[in-house]
Order: C-alpha cells, then sequence, then structure tokens
C-alpha cells in the first residue's frame, strides 16, 4: 500500500510537495486551515489531489505516515503538538524535496541579504548558460522545481523556519552570511537557539562540500571555532586577507580559491554599499566553485538588476528620493539601509516588533536621520528608543498617511527611506504588499 503523507498549509511550498508526492507515488492529502488561493487550488485539482481548507481534519492528518508542515505554521501549533504525540515524523518541504533532486544544492542562509545573494547566483548561472532554478525562501517551490525535472542547479534560499524541518537534507554548496538576532519570538528569546537553527544549513556536509561565510561576523567565527567540520571552509572579508577565498585589496576584488585572480573593481558592482560588496563577494566565491568563467562573473555582479523591496528607487518627486527597502524585517537590515544613504533621511519605520533592540541604530540615527514616520498599530517602543535623539516623530496609521507625511518632511535633495526593521503583519498581508503600497502611494503624490 502506498505510503501516505500529509501536507500542512497549500501555499507555494505546499502546493509544490504535493504534486512532487504524487509523483513519487504517495497517496496525498493537503489540509489548509485558511482558504487556499485560487492558483494553488487549480493546481492540487488539476492534479486530482485531495485537499481540505478552513479546517484541520485531524482523523486524516493523525493517520499520515510522514507529515510535510509549512515553514509559517509554528512548532507549539496545537495540530503540531498532537502529531508529535502521536509520534508522526515532521519534516519540511526542503528536506522532501531533497530526497528526490539530482542537481546541484546552493543553499543560502543568514539574517540580511540572502534573497540578494539567492537572486545573484542565479543570475551568474543563468548568463552561463546553466539549467538553474532559483527555489525556497525566494517564494518557488524547491518541490515544484524537483518534480519538474529539468534543472542541474538549484539556487536554494533558506529561512531558519525551513531549516528547522531539515534532518537528511544536504547543501552542496552551503552560504552563511551573517547571524544577527532575529525571530527571537520563535526560538524562546534566545540567540543561540536561532544561532543552532541557522547552522543547520551545514549539517551532513562532507569534505567534497564548501561552506562560504562571512569572515567579519563575530557569531558565526565562534560558532565554528568550536564545530567540527569536514567541508572546505571559504571565508570572505574587505579588511583581512590572510586565508580569505575573496577580499579587497585597493578597491579591487580579489578571489584566492582554487587560484588567485583580480576580478573587478567594487566600482564595478551593480550594487552600492558595504553590505552589498560582501553580497557580490559570496556569489563570486560560489561562481568559482562552480567553474564559472570569469568574464561570466563579472558581466553578472556589474549588470545585476537588484531585487524589489531591498533598497529599490522608486522615483523623485520635486527633488525627494524615495527608496523602498520593505524587506528590511529586522534591525540589522535597517542598519545597513541608513548606513549606505548619503542625503538627510526621512526614515519610515514601524510595524510588528519581533524582540528589536533599537540601540544599535542610534548612532546612524543621529548622524543621518532628520525625521521619524512611524507606520504601525503600536509605536511606543520606537517613539521611547528615538524621542531623545530625534526632534521630529510622527505617528502614522495607512501607508498614504506614511508617505504624505514623510513627503511634507523632506526637502529637496533628502530621502525618504522606508525601511520598517519590522514584520508587517499588523497592517500588511507581507512585506511585498507593504513594499507596492509605499510604491502606489509615492506615485499618487
Amino acid at each position: 500500500m502506498a505510503k501516505k503523507i500529509v501536507i500542512l498549509g497549500a501555499g507555494e511550498s505546499g502546493a509544490g510537495s504535493a504534486v512532487l508526492a504524487q509523483k513519487q507515488g504517495f497517496e496525498v492529502f493537503v489540509s489548509d486551515k485558511g482558504q487556499i488561493k485560487d492558483t494553488y487550488r487549480k493546481i492540487l485539482e488539476d492534479n486530482s489531489i485531495s485537499w481540505e481548507e478552513g479546517n484541520h481534519n485531524e482523523s486524516i492528518i493523525l493517520s499520515a505516515d510522514e507529515i510535510i508542515k509549512s515553514p509559517g505554521i509554528p512548532e507549539n501549533a496545537p495540530v503540531i503538538m498532537r502529531i508529535k504525540e502521536k509520534g508522526i515524523p515532521v519534516i519540511s518541504e526542503i528536506e522532501f524535496a531533497g530526497r528526490y533532486s539530482k542537481g546541484v544544492k546552493i543553499c543560502i542562509t543568514g539574517s540580511n541579504g540572502k534573497t540578494t545573494v539567492t537572486n545573484l547566483i542565479y543570475h551568474i548561472l543563468k548568463k552561463a548558460g546553466k539549467k538553474v532554478a532559483m527555489t525556497g525562501n525566494v517564494g518557488n517551490s524547491f518541490a515544484m522545481a524537483v518534480a519538474d525535472g529539468s534543472y542541474d542547479y538549484y539556487v536554494i534560499e533558506l529561512s531558519s523556519f525551513q531549516l528547522d524541518g531539515m534532518y537528511e537534507f544536504k547543501a552542496d554548496i552551503a552560504i552563511l552570511l551573517n547571524i544577527t538576532p532575529d525571530h527571537l519570538d520563535r526560538y524562546d528569546h534566545k540567540l543561540q537557539n536561532y544561532v543552532d537553527s541557522k547552522f543547520r544549513v551545514i549539517q551532513n556536509q562532507k569534505k567534497d562540500d564548501f561552506l562560504i561565510y562571512w569572515a567579519g561576523d563575530p557569531i558565526i567565527s565562534a560558532e565554528l571555532s568550536h564545530r567540527k567540520t569536514e567541508m572546505t571552509l571559504l571565508p570572505f572579508s574587505d579588511e583581512v586577507k590572510e586565508g580569505m577565498a575573496a577580499y579587497i585589496e585597493n578597491n579591487e576584488l580579489i578571489l584566492d580559491y582554487p587560484n588567485k585572480i583580480n576580478l573587478m573593481t567594487i566600482h564595478e558592482f551593480a550594487l552600492k554599499g558595504r553590505h552589498n560588496t560582501y553580497n557580490s563577494m559570496a556569489a563570486a566565491i560560489a561562481g568559482k566553485i562552480l567553474n564559472i568563467r570569469k568574464e561570466v562573473i563579472r558581466e553578472s555582479l556589474a549588470d545585476f538588476q537588484g531585487v524589489e523591496h531591498r533598497l529599490e528607487p522608486v522615483i523623485t518627486v520635486c527633488g525627494v528620493n524615495f527608496i523602498n527597502d520593505s524587506k528590511a524585517t529586522n534591525v540589522n537590515s535597517t542598519w545597513y539601509a541608513l548606513e549606505c544613504m548619503e542625503n538627510e533621511i526621512i526614515w519610515i519605520v514601524g510595524g510588528v516588533d519581533k524582540g528589536n533592540d533599537y540601540s544599535e541604530l542610534y548612532m546612524l540615527v543621529k548622524k543621518k536621520v532628520k525625521a521619524i514616520v512611524c507606520l504601525g498599530k503600536d509605536n511606543k517602543k520606537i517613539i521611547e528608543a528615538f524621542k531623545d535623539k530625534i526632534d521630529t516623530i510622527v505617528e502614522t496609521s495607512s501607508m498614504e498617511e506614511a508617505v504624505r507625511s514623510s513627503y511634507y518632511l523632506a526637502k529637496k535633495g533628502e530621502t525618504v527611506l522606508l525601511s520598517p526593521a519590522c514584520a508587517s503583519f499588523d497592517l500588511f498581508k507581507n512585506y511585498e504588499d507593504r513594499g507596492r503600497q509605499f510604491k502606489q502611494a509615492v506615485r499618487n503624490l
């Protein structure tokens, strides 16, 4: 009899898992507590997969041999607790799809920069003419790409929630960009739990595998110093040269793996700012491991278009620049955004606070921010943090109001920066919805 797989959540990862599971001969049932979007309902129906919405039928769910859980469902959800009591294994879509993928898996994680690096590596491989899929946390299902079966390379962005459901999965190339406190509400407010989650990206790696990481991150360095690792370690830095797979010397990016080459000057990078120098270095090392010609890597880093909602220039209205950094859902992301701005800033901030510590922004805010516009249902913590640093703090409760207030506060040559440092769920569906509403409101000025 066919093994029974139940999939909880019928979004992108759930629908992809269902198609792959059915293709592999499992009996499949999909259960979503909310409403299933039409796109995903159509995929399930076109593939004759059984599903339910608005409910979790526990007698069906608890009869499964294995459960694939959407990364959005917390570990302490009642249905998950009952599944665990019954001893049914719960895995992520990435774990499941990894069992059937034949291609090279390049897995990117970190608190910040992972979407940019994922897009950059995909861009390099695409330009090199490779059959490559960009999947994972970027909103494309890894399972669906594996079910498709036509790819030789998978560039996979991994969030800590996806990593938590991974056990046997192995990355051929793991990239760990940085670790700063984020999502601590899901990790019992313990930083070490979050660090352990991020480090799952290297689990099961053997000596033929690779770990690319930023050498300047104190948490990563400390963790690596007391872990036994077999894989090839490829650190990068803009300050240190010794032992680095990539470093900056006289404003030039030097790649030193497997042999030494001067790739290009940092002024030629399409992406500006110090954090983007790191992102470009990580992507370049991955390109070298995969034997991509240096000309292709150089061209890719020079003509890359950037990621929507990440330091995305919108338009200039009467000399005021508007920049959409809605993807900045934590303090560290916002630090990078503020750090690379050259003009005075009107800063739009706020949303669902994930246990933020705003103190690391104080110096930058004092130096660069002229006014703060709060955008959230509860702005007390932000006001408390900055009231003695900034004279002008305005509260708003809609995107239209936030954009209008910012525009009135800004002078010609100044920048309005949406970089919320918080999740978006109080007023928006997600950070994409928040970013698109921002761009619309700016165009409506």
